[in-house]
């Protein structure tokens, strides 16, 4: 009888491990296409998928991350993305590119996160100062100076930037595990948010006076994704 009650708590414990170490189970399908019609598609990982019978070539190209963007903006830098928004098969792979140009010397993507991916940052041309914090408590800043040819991670959720330290123009490729990763650029998230946080809650957050928040909330805060 015994044994029988050590099988059950057994068998128990065990299917409670599987449910608390559950994660996004993997596709099903080769690919789901993801489409905007919403008439015949079916609802999957946030987009409608079309029918994979009527996919094509199309579906899963994209063209334009060799082209130099123009970087004559308030940051000095532009993101081209290859998310699933420009390559519709990648709905469900959790996976997608960027291309980013920065201007000479003080071309800056500027500090943001990625809520849900990690970044993989790989220097095509120039010389990039790059860098994440790390979370509370410590709050570790984490920097490299990279060369053409060099890599560096920015792990999922973190802070980060890259800015250029070179006296040329500087080409960086990034690599997304996400089909979706989204950013939330810090500067424009606390001060350009629509409507505005309260300057006093700015203030006391910042520790300034709050004649610099309502300065720094006047301020136009330019999106380079």
């Amino acid at each position: 009888m015994k044994g029988v009650h050590f099988l059950v708590a057994f068998v128990f414990l065990a299917l409670a491990a599987s449910f608390a170490f559950a994660s996004d189970p993997s596709p099903l399908q080769d690919f789901c296409v993801a489409i905007n019609d919403t008439k015949d598609g079916v609802f999957v990982n946030g987009k409608f998928c079309k029918d994979p019978k009527l996919a094509t070539a199309k579906d899963f190209f994209y063209s334009g991350l060799d082209i130099a963007r123009n970087t004559s903006n308030p940051l000095g830098s532009v993101v081209t993305p290859a998310n699933v928004a420009q390559i519709p098969g990648l709905n469900t792979l959790g996976i997608s590119l960027a291309r980013v140009d920065y201007a000479p010397y003080g071309g800056l993507n500027p500090p943001h996160t990625h809520p849900r991916a990690t970044e993989i940052l790989t220097v095509l041309k120039g010389t990039l100062y790059v860098g994440f914090v790390t979370s509370n408590p410590d709050n570790r800043l984490i920097t490299k100076v990279l060369n053409p040819g060099d890599v560096f991670v920015f792990p999922v959720g973190l802070v980060h930037f890259q800015f250029n330290v070179g006296t040329t123009k500087a080409v960086a490729i990034a690599a997304l595990s996400s089909q979706n990763p989204g950013v939330i650029t810090i500067a424009n998230a606390v001060f350009g948010s629509t409507p505005p946080i309260r300057s006093d809650v700015l203030a006391k957050a910042f520790q300034v006076d709050k004649n610099i928040v309502d300065h720094l909330q006047k301020q136009f805060w330019y999106d380079n994704n």
